[in-house]
């Protein structure tokens, strides 16, 4: 019998260590969407098990590849643990925390991470995806707050959630994505949260095994498929990608990625993978950037 996803969750607490992260900068001034200078990448990342929160050596990765970036203006975010459809904005003022999992260790449930709410930029997401709905009560889950505090850990970036509409098709993911594409002109970081390769079944907890041939494949076609710039063949992972069950055996994880491909749809921009490598054997670390 296969466990659940909470039992195997709770089953990893044991086997992760690390050293605490915590903010504590409780400023709520809302953005104001201008048009900005410098374009944003739009940024797909993988983030993990929620104990990335405690993992300075992995937040590591993270800081750097924030570092790279231009300094944004607010963060849009999806995550894979938000799947309400139509598309629905998340708080406009900054709450607790949404500790979305069981099992770990008590200093988990005492991170914080207290940003600004990007309240201004609702408004705009608003007018760029007619019929978005708002729950002004859901807070940031795990998928967003995880690799935030690591990538702006001073919490002074605004932040906005978005919930990611599970229940469309890869191809109206990608193109919610290109509807987000203007906010990157306007100082805005779309960030899709997941993981490019990510069965829970599968990991080794002793965190010492190689990655699997099924895991390696399926990463290395969509590297491949990235830098070609075959978007189409990525939106149709379902139907194209290798050991696609293995490596996905719900696609959630990966599913804002697309999202994020989209909002680089019409920009040409360069491919880059500025996180790599792999973690309790068979969970891919790898984060992409578009521009």
């Amino acid at each position: 019998m296969h466990p659940t996803r909470r039992e195997v969750l709770s089953l990893s607490a044991a086997a992760l260590a690390a050293a605490a992260c915590r903010t504590d900068d409780p400023r709520a001034e809302p953005i104001e969407p201008t048009m900005s200078t410098t374009r944003m990448p739009s940024l797909f990342v993988s983030h993990g098990a929620p104990t990335l929160a405690l993992d300075a050596a992995a937040g590591a990765d993270f800081a750097r590849l924030a570092a790279a970036l231009p300094t944004p203006r607010a963060v849009l975010a999806l995550s894979a643990h938000w799947l309400d459809a139509p598309a629905t904005i998340g708080t406009r003022s900054t709450r607790e925390l949404l500790y979305d999992f069981g099992g770990f260790p008590d200093e988990l449930y005492r991170v914080r991470y207290e940003a600004p709410a990007a309240a201004d930029l609702g408004a705009r997401v608003e007018e760029l995806l007619p019929g978005v709905q708002r729950d002004d009560d859901r807070p940031w889950d795990h998928g967003v707050w995880v690799p935030l505090l690591h990538m702006f850990p001073a919490a002074d970036v605004p932040v906005l959630q978005l919930s990611l509409p599970y229940r469309w098709t890869p191809k109206q993911l990608f193109e919610l994505g290109r509807s987000l594409a203007p906010l990157r002109d306007e100082g805005v970081l779309v960030l899709g949260s997941g993981g490019a390769v990510h069965n829970l079944r599968a990991v080794d907890w002793r965190g010492d095994a190689p990655p699997p041939q099924w895991a390696t494949d399926y990463e290395g076609w969509l590297r491949e498929r990235l830098l070609a710039g075959q978007a189409d063949d990525v939106v149709a992972f379902r139907e194209r990608a290798p050991a696609l069950r293995q490596a996905h055996p719900t696609d959630e994880h990966f599913l804002p990625l697309l999202v994020a491909l989209g909002a680089a749809a019409d920009g040409g921009d360069a491919v880059t993978f500025p996180i790599e490598g792999w973690e309790l054997g068979s969970m891919s670390r790898l984060a992409v950037r578009f521009g």
